[in-house]
């Protein structure tokens, strides 16, 4: 009988009590069919102020294939990193990300996984956002400063609905500093600039499900602010790693 892939879901949360069920609702089904029995859908509570954590560990009860890592607060990209090495450090052979708001659809999920043997990375494409004209904003000004400052055209580098093979994630992730904020968007590009497979699929992107958004334009403009400096260190650092 041939071994069932190990899959690890990995979703960072903060301060999502009110979604968290939901989400793990519906990404639990997903995990207990896809992956092998050692699979698992990880729930990374960023140092959350709710009842996130208290939460989830009460939904581990009746399911087994649940883990929650409480971590201290480091912000998302920073948290998506420690759950890329978390899955890899426990065995995974392919990793997803997605995100705790309920924005994104499990339904769509098996269409990427259908995909996973062909490419190393498929990523999701929010050519139709429903989140607001801001958001929408903010990822074509991302897109231009990254073919500014990467020479890279990237289709949509920092959707939050992502599956990758165990191999092309750890080569990746050495290129990325453990603290930097906008890690799937870096890792986007070094995924391109590797010459890896790289495919990108439609995936219906909704409006936040529930609870408070953590991220406002003020902030988004200091993140910003802050990548354009951040983006030219790492291509200094690239450059040296012949890419």
């Amino acid at each position: 009988m041939k071994r069932k892939d190990c899959l690890y879901i990995v979703i960072p949360a903060y301060n999502e009590e009110e979604n968290i069920t939901d989400v793990i609702n519906g990404w639990y089904p997903v995990v207990e069919k896809y992956g092998s029995k050692k699979s698992k859908l990880v729930i990374l509570n960023d140092g959350s102020k709710d009842n996130t954590s208290k939460v989830v560990k009460e939904l581990k009860k009746s399911r087994p294939l649940l883990e929650v890592v409480d971590k201290e607060n480091s912000g998302h990209g920073s948290t998506v990193l420690y759950g890329y090495k978390y899955a890899l450090d426990n065995g995974a052979d392919y990793i997803f990300q997605t995100d705790s708001d309920g924005q994104t659809l499990p339904s769509e999920f098996k269409n990427f996984w259908k995909l996973r043997k062909d490419y190393d990375m498929v990523i999701g494409h929010r050519n139709k956002r429903e989140d607001g004209i801001s958001r929408v904003f903010v990822t074509k000004v991302l897109k231009l400063v990254i073919k500014v400052a990467f020479k890279e055209s990237v289709v949509d580098a920092n959707t939050p609905f992502r599956l990758m093979n165990k191999s092309s994630l750890e080569d990746c992730m050495s290129l990325i500093p453990e603290d930097f904020n906008l890690s799937n968007v870096v890792l986007s590009v070094v995924y391109q600039k590797k010459n890896y497979k790289v495919k990108y699929l439609p995936v219906t992107f909704r409006p936040r499900q529930g609870g408070v958004n953590s991220i406002n334009l003020k902030k988004i403009s200091g993140i910003g602010k802050k990548a354009l400096k951040d983006f030219k260190n790492i291509n200094n650092s690239f450059k040296e790693a012949g890419l």
